[in-house]
């Protein structure tokens, strides 16, 4: 299908603009902030209690959020994105997904505030700090437990995940949107070509994933298997659920990273979002597909 309508008719909105604009124009951050405003406002579920506190990581401490239903079952961590060097613990993606995972899917859901890679940090920190999470979850929670991300933090699941894969793994892995492949495969014609009529600050660009993976790794070559994890041995990883944005410069990614897994004999279950763009998780479930794709995830968790 074309772009989601009620997003359509807003990207007129970004034309021109740049985040560094953003940073400076009082006007482009009310742009940007009309563009982000969804059909209806979201407030946390009834029953979900939040706490902050922080476990103990090989770099200091780590500050968490956790989200706790009235009836916990299940237990996930989750990461946010931000191409390893931006995101919270309150953006959408981490507050509003976890809270909506918590109460849909009756799961404790630890929300990992890892350290970015900014100011000198690089891989493998924020790896260490999204283990030492999980070897907290695993030692605190009883009962089944999953592992999951969006973006950049879907890489980080899956990292973190191949470390645990011997003595605690996860029983589900949720990846919204996973960047875990570089050089990322192309897309398809079709796709492109309604990419190509987006505003720029809407597309990932060749330089800007290439900026990604410098500022992450610290160089393009020889890059360890572990920080792009799309080129790792995926052998023993739980069943895995894949959701993808359908206008996504890095849907390619996900795509291949579905194969490679279907191929390894992992079981993997893909949904893709019609009519979204890249990050649509932290978009408000007003919006359709961002309803369904929660609940693809909440069924995921269900099933591990």
């Amino acid at each position: 299908m074309p772009l989601d309508p009620f997003l359509a008719a807003k990207t007129h909105l970004l034309d021109g603009v740049t985040w560094e604009d953003a940073q400076s124009d009082p006007e482009v951050m009310n742009r940007l902030a009309e563009f982000f405003r969804d059909p209806g406002e979201w407030t946390i579920p009834d029953g979900v209690q939040v706490e902050d506190r922080t476990v103990p990581g090989p770099h200091g401490d780590i500050p968490v959020r956790v989200y706790t239903p009235a009836d916990p079952r299940r237990t996930l961590l989750w990461l946010h994105g931000g191409g390893f060097m931006g995101g919270d613990l309150d953006m959408p993606e981490a507050h509003l997904v976890s809270a909506e995972l918590a109460s849909r899917a009756g799961a404790s859901v630890v929300s990992v505030g890892y350290r970015l890679a900014v100011d000198g940090v690089r891989y493998p920190v924020p790896v260490d700090d999204a283990h030492a999470a999980w070897r907290w979850l695993t030692q605190t929670y009883d009962g089944p437990t999953a592992l999951g991300g969006a973006s950049a933090g879907a890489a980080l699941a899956l990292s973190t995940a191949l470390r645990a894969r011997e003595d605690s793994c996860p029983d589900a892995l949720l990846l919204a949107y996973p960047f875990v492949h570089f050089p990322t495969p192309a897309l398809d014609d079709e796709t492109a070509a309604v990419m190509w009529e987006l505003p720029p600050l809407l597309r990932f660009t060749t330089a800007s994933m290439e900026h990604m993976v410098r500022n992450y790794v610290g160089r393009l070559t020889a890059l360890p298997a572990e920080a792009l994890p799309g080129a790792a041995d995926l052998t023993g990883l739980p069943a895995t659920a894949v959701l993808l944005s359908e206008y996504d410069d890095l849907r390619p990614s996900g795509d291949l990273l579905a194969l490679q897994l279907e191929e390894t004999g992992v079981p993997v279950r893909t949904y893709r979002a019609a009519g979204m763009l890249h990050g649509h998780l932290n978009r408000t479930p007003s919006l359709k597909e961002v309803d369904r794709s929660l609940d693809f995830f909440a069924e995921a968790l269900a099933l591990g």
